[in-house]
């Protein structure tokens, strides 16, 4: 029953695809997506450094500082993307003065670096509302969460990195696989941007599934990560541009232009994240009514 429900979900929203994303922008606008965004934006910039400041000093221990600063500063430039070098900078000097750092210190940063994780899962129990009426999660399970998924990502962090240095990728145009050299031009750059793009697509399903209450099945959780990767795709190189040629918010805000720019990038990038995740409980809810209209039955409102 169940699996014919999903099917004619799917045919309904192929056949009016349009329709469809009106009806999550409206969705998305009464449950104040923007402002959400914001939220998750203010507590990521609070969370950013000292979540990269912990992963930094757990695995400095397992690589060198200067492959997991470069591995880092890739990283970044998916997230803030024209800002990477400056936090890695910032980064860079904390960890020469690590010695001072005090275990008061590093609870404090475990807190804060959790923050983010709390907010978007708060954020998450309003885009999927309708999962909360029915099925609360327990306060345990949410307070550890963030803890795990952060964990989660300083093992990612980890993995990206040995897969660099097995490369030796690291400014240069060729590799070396199986004793062969491996041209880094052309048809190869582009196999390996789009395994970074799966990458990104597997972060983004992750969170669907483990952040918000409720169940997400795994095939609404890639529906919902493709449709905000490719948006972050498209919004990280416009913000690449711009900051790049057009804009004067150097001239606005001086010192602090580091932090907005952060601050900006971090809201393009929970608005979309949020929007996926709007995509995905319109999807469940039209899979949850018995019968589908036609849309000029349904209304837009």
């Amino acid at each position: 029953m169940e699996k014919k429900a999903r099917k004619r979900a799917l045919r309904f929203v192929a056949n009016h695809p349009f329709w469809f994303i009106v009806q999550v922008l409206k969705a998305f606008r009464k449950n104040q997506g923007l402002l959400l965004a914001g939220a998750v934006a203010y507590y990521s910039l609070l969370s950013i450094v000292p979540l990269l400041i912990l992963v930094a000093i757990a695995l400095s221990h397992m690589v060198g500082q200067e492959l997991l600063l470069d591995t880092l500063e890739r990283l970044l430039k998916w997230l803030v993307p024209g800002q990477s070098r400056a936090i890695v900078g910032e980064l860079a000097n904390f960890l020469a003065h690590r010695a001072v750092v005090g275990w008061f210190l590093v609870i404090t940063m475990i807190f804060f670096s959790s923050l983010a994780f709390t907010v978007l899962e708060n954020a998450l129990s309003i885009i999927f509302v309708h999962r909360v009426v029915i099925r609360r999660r327990h306060f345990l399970i949410s307070a550890i969460v963030p803890y795990c998924f952060s964990l989660s990502l300083g093992i990612g962090v980890l993995l990206i990195t040995f897969v660099t240095s097995s490369l030796q990728a690291v400014a240069s145009d060729s590799v070396v696989l199986f004793g062969h050299n491996v041209s880094l031009t052309g048809p190869t750059r582009v196999i390996l941007y789009l395994c970074g793009f799966a990458g990104e697509i597997l972060v983004l399903t992750a969170i669907y599934i483990v952040i918000p209450a409720g169940r997400t099945t795994f095939r609404h959780a890639v529906m919902g990560a493709v449709a905000a990767a490719v948006l972050w795709e498209i919004t990280r190189r416009v913000l690449v541009w711009y900051f790049a040629t057009l804009s004067q918010v150097s001239v606005v805000y001086g010192s602090m232009t580091t932090a907005i720019v952060v601050l900006f990038s971090l809201e393009a990038l929970g608005t979309l994240l949020l929007f996926g995740a709007q995509l995905i409980a319109e999807y469940e809810r039209l899979s949850a009514r018995g019968r589908l209209q036609e849309p000029d039955a349904l209304g837009t409102g």
